[in-house]
């Protein structure tokens, strides 16, 4: 294998991080726009960024097996997970005496980064097929998912200050949208 081919291979590789990982940033800024420390922030980027590297990974090991339609199915129940989240914000921005249904917290962090990482397994069932070296794969599609997961929870972090008590409405609609665009791509 040559140089270029090489670099061909690793900006392909990274152009697809970049393309997921705007998943994770994506959900993060509207995740962000609740109440997090920077604690919480940072552990949930290297979570995200951990589902990252396994769902591409489990993609890989079993799309040397099935087809696509099991792609298909991940991606659908990443919408809908997304599409609850968001609505759960909505709700409990309106209803402030309660504690949000989830938070980014234990298992609600779990249902969070899944729901990021699903449609990284689906990449990962074609990528199984095609044969591409995995361990590079995830581990770019790890990294390169936590720094945007940390970049849009920070930046939803500093937005939620200028909005005020409207962030998790906006957070949730954030979300709401973009469990809608993964199951009706348009």
């Amino acid at each position: 294998m040559n140089i270029e081919s090489i670099m061909g291979e690793l900006i392909t590789l990274l152009i697809m991080a970049l393309a997921l990982g705007m998943d994770a940033f994506s959900v993060g800024l509207g995740m962000g726009l609740i109440k997090l420390k920077i604690k919480q922030i940072f552990y949930i980027g290297i979570i995200i960024g951990v589902f990252h590297i396994v769902m591409p990974l489990m993609g890989m090991m079993i799309g040397k097996l099935l087809s696509d339609t099991f792609g298909t199915i991940a991606t659908l129940l990443g919408g809908g997970l997304l599409i609850l989240l968001g609505m759960q914000m909505i709700f409990a921005s309106f209803n402030k005496d309660d504690e949000p249904l989830i938070t980014p917290v234990g298992f609600g962090l779990f249902v969070f980064a899944l729901s990021v990482s699903l449609d990284s397994f689906s990449v990962g069932l074609s990528l199984g097929i095609y044969g591409t070296k995995t361990i590079l794969t995830v581990i770019i599609f790890g990294l390169v998912s936590m720094v945007l997961t940390w970049f849009g929870l920070l930046v939803g972090k500093h937005v939620q200050n200028w909005i005020g008590s409207y962030s998790e409405a906006l957070g949730g609609s954030i979300l709401l949208a973009f469990g809608i665009k993964l199951i009706f791509p348009f």
